[in-house]
């Protein structure tokens, strides 16, 4: 096995961990959970989904390069650019079908896949750069925690806005109120 076939298997099990991941708060619902996982069906709380799945299936990401003894640098820095421009990637081209036609299943899935190989794309070019970043990996560890220390304050004081709301409970975040 070499990066690439790495990289594909990456984008297959990214993709069924959003699947997972969707539904682990509703099953198992606590503080923990609401900071990874989905609290409502906003579009803010899908972001939550894809970044979290991109971290989570990190760590079978860098079983499997280490397995087969697959060199790689600046594991930490790739995690951090796929999963923090994963978010972006799927709002410029999600957004855009979302206010002409509505929440869609079909359109959240196409988007989330064509997202996911962005992201991984991206993950395989800095995986496979010569050099080692020692200190952007540590700084993206950090931000990998900072990341979720602003998923978590959001889950719980959401922002007034589109983004955040979910319309099919009508409320925001994990609050009780509606608009």
């Amino acid at each position: 096995m070499n990066l690439k076939k790495a990289k594909i298997i990456s984008v297959i099990g990214i993709f069924i961990l959003c699947f997972i991941f969707h539904f682990i708060y509703e099953f198992l619902p606590s503080t923990i959970t609401a900071i990874f996982f989905p609290v409502n069906e906003s579009i803010w709380e899908h972001q939550k989904l894809i970044f979290t799945s991109v971290v989570m299936y990190g760590i079978i990401d860098y079983i499997i390069l280490t397995k087969f003894n697959i060199k790689f640098n600046n594991f930490f820095l790739s995690l951090f650019i796929s999963a923090f421009t994963i978010v972006p990637i799927f709002l410029m081209i999600y957004l855009p079908f979302f206010y002409k036609i509505g929440p869609k299943m079909f359109l959240n899935i196409g988007v989330m896949m064509i997202a996911i190989i962005i992201s991984q794309v991206i993950s395989y070019y800095i995986l496979k750069t010569k050099n080692n970043y020692y200190y952007l990996n540590i700084i993206s560890f950090i931000l990998i925690i900072i990341c979720y220390i602003v998923f978590a304050y959001l889950t719980y004081n959401p922002i007034k806005t589109e983004l955040f709301f979910d319309t099919e409970e009508e409320k925001y975040g994990l609050n009780n109120y509606n608009v």
